[in-house]
């Protein structure tokens, strides 16, 4: 069973967001995702300034099994790409929601209030409907 802390919003695609007090977002792949993918040797983050819109991949992550595309959960701009994972991609296996983060944003205006996020319960369902 993957774990889905409550203070999060999640995407469809099993990415998560974390608001911070600062205004900005942090962003993960969710443990269900981590899991699904295995043992992780490489992890692409976006550099600090890149504009990105909602939906549209903005980070990879590869495993021993395969590669993934990683999805903006919401337009802005890329504050920071997390740089420990250059050097240790297998955080995110250990540690999904803490020290895995993959990037933080710079929502774009309105962007958190018309995203399509989803509550940690509403996450919950489309993980039993996938079979997770």
């Amino acid at each position: 069973m993957s774990t889905v802390p409550a203070d999060l919003k999640y995407t469809r695609s099993h990415e998560w967001v974390r608001t911070l007090a600062d205004g900005t977002v942090a962003v993960g792949i969710t443990d269900h995702a981590q899991h699904a993918l295995g043992d992780l040797v490489f992890v692409e983050v976006p550099e600090a300034g890149r504009a990105v819109k909602a939906g549209e991949p903005c980070a990879v992550v590869e495993s021993v099994k395969a590669a993934s595309d990683v999805y903006a959960p919401l337009a802005g701009e890329v504050t920071a790409g997390n740089p420990k994972l250059k050097e240790k991609p297998e955080t995110l296996n250990t540690d999904p929601y803490g020290e895995g983060w993959l990037m933080r944003l710079k929502p774009a205006p309105g962007a958190l209030t018309g995203a399509a996020l989803l509550s940690a319960a509403d996450y919950q369902k489309v993980l039993e409907a996938e079979g997770g």
